[in-house]
């Protein structure tokens, strides 16, 4: 085997990636070259503290290699070896992305499967032990649930053993609860390369992704004469020097190909790789073996909506494990790591890599280089210019930022969100103006709000339009108010509000709330009277909360009267990132089932009213004022705007969290504390009792759901709510990470967990009532896991979300 050379390695790059540069650049282009001396310091300083023996970094930017060195040995003793680019080094882990990964996607691109298909739908032994439920996408983002790794206690040998015991494993976890890196997840994913492919992983590996890249040093099982090549690794069990043979104590059972480990390779070949990978996320000329999209996929966040740690299908991107990342690299970069001292990371956002081959177990085991990669990330992005000091590069991440669905703020953001009256208000009224204009210089106008329609200096949108638009637009008068649930004041939590005067402007209000169902539609006889209706309304965000109603109601009516509907935007407090819970079942809407949309939907109410209009076919002249400063990740908290209670009862943020879930059960005859100073935020009822209630927060805790607690409480509502004067038993929901928490499936968890412990006191028929979907009912009836009914949902909130992307106004 020859020697990569520094010039042969930068020809390799070269050869593979038309954007790489060699090495021997003109001494002009080198004096532009950025400074890499503290990546000297920082190895140097390693290897004097016995962290490695020796190491190889290689740091690509813009397309070339930047930056190259051998440090140090690969082997010491009585006749020490130096370190040489061309070392081959046992990957580890590194075998998981760039192995693994890849091949498993290739056979996706092909249409062998889909990512949230069941693991066992291909191999069907996987199904013991209650894992039928594990998807392919759990298995690459260790979001399965499994142990981390199959028992080495027990005396084995062979790869189809090692495969028959990741099937016969028994999960720790639900899937799609928590995160636990697990080289069972990728054995398995190697069992299923070899099933669809039917080709051994190293035979797939060596024609389908080495060979296409040029990873002529890149394999499984390396022959004897690369022997003397490969840097030696920990002694074995035996006390035999591993040296070309995997160190992985399973790979080596299995026969030295597994999916999780086995694999060796160079520092160039890794390089080649990573420049191939970001020349084809960029849309350059590569070589790389799937398509852009793909990789777009597989780099970015897949992990379950109610996860903490951040994965891509095979990459880390924000995990314990990122601490090759530095701290200068962002979030949304991504890379991996492996137990024998190699990692890489990558960032398309800068265009840049990192590698660093070493052999960090030699000769006694592992020594703690996590520091030691850090400081190495952060040197090389100081080099490359990536830094974080609101400059140029925080500018040119934003975009990325965005395409992580707005769930981080940009750099460059400042100032509280403008609403939608507040944007009419800085625009002049010049929306108003063109309707007046259309309208033949006259413009009646009618306005659909409550409490929370205030603009920024706390003026209701009432009186702005009353005063200031009739002022700035000719023509232009406000003749009707409409008042929604909870009247003009939000104040009234009963049935049958009838009409009455604004004190303020001594308008008439018009209540869309009275005693029977056909007084909660605008009559058509009042909309011909106007030209326009202007609705102003700080929705929740929920398919069941009665402003969506009423806002299509009024859509569907000017649809035959012609009146125009302008809706003044304002945020999704629980923002828009997140789509969860079922989807209510078409023929089923009703004054608290808007459209067949899940039930946490993930749109403002100019967006809902935009996709109602749309996929309605209702036709019916629709303006939608939209925000400024609002992006679909923010909380309401970071909009700078000030909390308004939007209904009596909805009264923090917190509560308006965990509304979608606990607002979704209170049709059951559990009181969701409504009459006390919590509302939402906790579940109860008079027939649990104390002991009950602890049962009860035992029970949800053991369930382990991400981003909530459950606490032992007692409470007594007060009139006129259930349970009113009675003592109730039941549990509080404390918020641990509201980025994570899933609260329709919550509800349905605490439906699950109150009916084993009390089966006979718990009433579920009228459930459907704001569930709105029998599939759903049904599943709890039989007693289905709550975990599994939440999974069958997001086939159908995938397919909302594909239809919602034509209405998104941010």
């Amino acid at each position: 085997m020859s020697r990569l050379t520094a010039v042969s390695l930068a020809a390799a790059l070269l050869v593979s990636s038309p954007y790489a540069v060699s090495a021997e650049t003109p001494a002009s282009a080198q004096a532009a070259q950025p400074s890499f001396t503290a990546i000297d310091s920082i190895i140097e300083q390693a290897i004097a503290e016995k962290k490695f023996p020796g190491a190889m970094v290689i740091v690509g930017h813009d397309g070339r290699v930047v930056f190259h060195k051998a440090y140090g040995h690969r082997a010491l003793g009585d006749h020490p070896e130096a370190m040489t680019e061309d070392t081959i080094f046992d990957v580890a882990s590194l075998t998981k992305v760039i192995a693994t990964a890849p091949s498993v996607m290739e056979l996706y691109e092909q249409g062998k499967f889909r990512l949230n298909d069941p693991v066992a739908k291909y191999l069907p032994e996987f199904a013991a032990n209650g894992k039928g439920d594990i998807t392919i996408r759990d298995l690459l983002t260790h979001y399965s649930g499994l142990a981390p790794d199959l028992d080495l206690k027990s005396t084995w040998e062979g790869k189809d053993e090692g495969f028959r015991l990741a099937f016969a494993s028994a999960p720790m976890t639900p899937p799609g609860v928590q995160f636990r890196y697990s080289d069972i997840n990728f054995i398995t994913l190697g069992a299923l390369v070899e099933k669809l492919s039917g080709m051994t992983e190293d035979e797939y590996v060596a024609k389908y992704v080495a060979a296409p890249l040029g990873m002529m040093h890149t394999r499984y099982l390396p022959p004897e004469d690369w022997r003397t090549e490969i840097a030696p690794t920990q002694y074995d069990e035996h006390g035999v020097m591993l040296r070309g043979v995997v160190h992985d104590p399973t790979a080596r059972r299995m026969g030295g190909v597994a999916g999780h480990a086995g694999l060796f390779s160079t520092a160039g070949d890794v390089a080649i790789y990573a420049q191939n990978l970001l020349d084809r996320l960029a849309g350059r000329p590569s070589r790389f073996p799937l398509n852009q999209l793909t990789l777009e996929k597989m780099t970015a966040p897949e992990q379950p909506a109610t996860a903490v740690a951040m994965r891509g299908l095979g990459w880390d991107i924000d995990t314990v494990f990122s601490g090759n990342r530095g701290e200068l690299f962002p979030v949304g970069s991504f890379g991996h790591t492996g137990f024998t001292g190699t990692s890489i990371w990558m960032d398309p956002a800068s265009d840049t890599y990192v590698v660093m081959m070493a052999n960090a177990v030699y000769p006694n085991g592992p020594t703690g280089i996590t520091p030691v990669r850090a400081a190495l990330a952060n040197a090389a992005a100081e080099a490359v210019g990536v830094r974080d000091d609101g400059g140029a590069l925080a500018a040119k991440l934003t975009g990325y930022d965005e395409s992580l669905a707005g769930m981080r703020r940009r750099p460059d953001r400042n100032g509280a969100v403008k609403t939608g009256i507040d944007v009419l208000e800085a625009e002049n009224f010049a929306t108003l103006k063109k309707l007046a204009e259309a309208h033949g210089g006259k413009l009646r106008l009618g306005l659909l709000t409550n409490q929370t329609g205030l603009d920024a200096q706390g003026r209701r949108t009432i009186d702005v339009l009353a005063k200031d638009a009739a002022a700035a637009v000719p023509g232009l008068k406000l003749v009707t108010l409409f008042s929604p649930e909870h009247g003009i004041a939000g104040a009234l939590d009963k049935e049958g509000i009838g009409n009455t005067t604004d004190a303020g402007t001594g308008l008439p209000v018009v209540s869309l709330y009275g005693a029977k169902p056909d007084d909660r539609h605008p009559s058509l006889d009042t909309l011909r009277q106007l030209d326009a209706v202007v609705i102003d309304l700080q929705d929740a965000g929920v398919r069941f909360y009665t402003y969506e109603a009423v806002t299509r109601y009024f859509l569907e009516a000017a649809a035959q009267t012609k009146t125009e509907i302008v809706v003044l935007d304002r945020p999704d407090p629980v923002n828009g990132a997140y789509v969860q819970g079922p989807v209510s079942d078409a023929g089923l809407e009703s004054y608290v089932n808007v459209a067949p949309v899940p039930a946490r939907h993930g749109m403002t109410l100019g967006e809902m009213a935009r996709y109602l209009n749309g996929e309605l076919k209702l036709e019916a002249p629709l303006t939608v004022i939209a925000m400024q400063g609002w992006q679909r990740g923010d909380w309401f908290d970071d909009t700078g705007l000030a909390w308004t209670n939007p209904s009596p009862n909805l009264r923090s943020e917190r509560a308006a969290m965990l509304y979608p879930g606990i607002g979704l059960i209170e049709t059951t005859n559990l009181s969701v504390g409504r009459g006390t100073d919590t509302p939402f935020e906790q579940a109860g009822a008079a027939w649990i009792d104390g002991p009950g209630s602890v049962a009860l927060a035992s029970a949800l805790n053991a369930r382990f759901l991400p981003g909530v607690r459950f606490l032992p409480v007692s409470f007594t509502p007060e009139k006129p709510y259930p349970y009113a004067g009675e003592l109730c038993h039941g549990v509080a929901i404390t918020i641990t990470d509201r980025n994570v928490l899933d609260a329709p499936e919550m509800g349905i968890e605490i439906v699950a967990a109150v009916r084993k412990l009390y089966p006979q006191q718990l009433h579920m028929e009228k459930l459907q009532t704001l569930l709105a979907s029998q599939t759903t009912l049904e599943a709890l009836e039989a007693g289905k896991d709550p975990q599994h009914i939440a999974e069958d949902w997001r086939p159908a909130i995938e397919a909302f979300e594909a239809k919602r992307k034509a209405y998104l106004l941010y």
